[in-house]
């Protein structure tokens, strides 16, 4: 989280936990990729918890491992794999083809944004009560556009009504992050992005309810 070591650990076990139960809820393989996203963002969430915990013991190398590790998710993870996990498990084939469109654009925004963490390294530094990343690349309009893209507006042409319902909500997250702490967006974003995760549980909980379609061919289901 953005405000302590503590607040972070206490988020990223609790999803972790969370994200176990939400990969038990799912029924088919093209299921799991989607249900494994709480339990990923739990494991951003420990990782910055170890950032934290770097500026008070003096651990520069550690720290900058961490670094690399949390942008890695929050940089390039994200915007290749969330519509990749929404189109898998999509089974309106006009939609999925929308979401992959989406998927295409996460790819290059995902490629780009790891060249340039390879080329010119994040820093990680603590202002107020926020840890701030510095990466000068995605602050840039076009691209936070296209990063927006991928990881929100792929979610509201899914047939599924708390996928859509997570789309919405992290677009609002990222507006009010962008609006109250510019240079803490990334870390204040990704811990409210990771709450909203939860959302998946419910989707998977409560198939019927949240909009969910059977493909037309259906997908293997997950061994006991």
């Amino acid at each position: 989280m953005c405000f302590s070591a503590s607040a972070s650990f206490i988020a990223g076990i609790s999803l972790c936990a969370a994200g176990v139960a939400t990969l038990k809820r799912a029924k088919t393989r093209a299921e799991l990729p989607f249900a494994a996203i709480p339990l990923l963002f739990g494991m951003q969430q420990l990782i910055e918890g170890v950032i934290w915990l770097t500026f008070s013991h003096d651990a520069p190398l550690l720290k900058q491992v961490m670094t690399y590790l949390y942008s890695g998710f929050s940089h390039v993870l994200w915007p290749m794999y969330v519509p990749f996990a929404i189109g898998l498990m999509e089974g309106v084939r006009w939609r999925k083809k929308a979401i992959f469109a989406f998927e295409a654009v996460g790819l290059a925004v995902g490629l780009y944004l790891l060249y340039f963490i390879v080329t010119s390294p994040v820093i990680a530094r603590v202002i107020g009560n926020h840890i701030v990343y510095v990466s000068p690349h995605f602050s840039g309009i076009p691209i936070m556009i296209f990063y927006l893209a991928a990881t929100c507006f792929s979610c509201f042409f899914s047939s599924h009504g708390f996928v859509r319902l997570f789309g919405v909500l992290a677009l609002v997250a990222f507006i009010a992050a962008y609006i109250v702490q510019v240079v803490a967006m990334v870390s204040i974003w990704c811990f409210f992005a990771a709450i909203l995760s939860l959302l998946i549980y419910l989707h998977l909980r409560f198939r019927k309810l949240g909009g969910f379609s059977k493909s037309p061919a259906a997908s293997p289901r997950v061994s006991a």
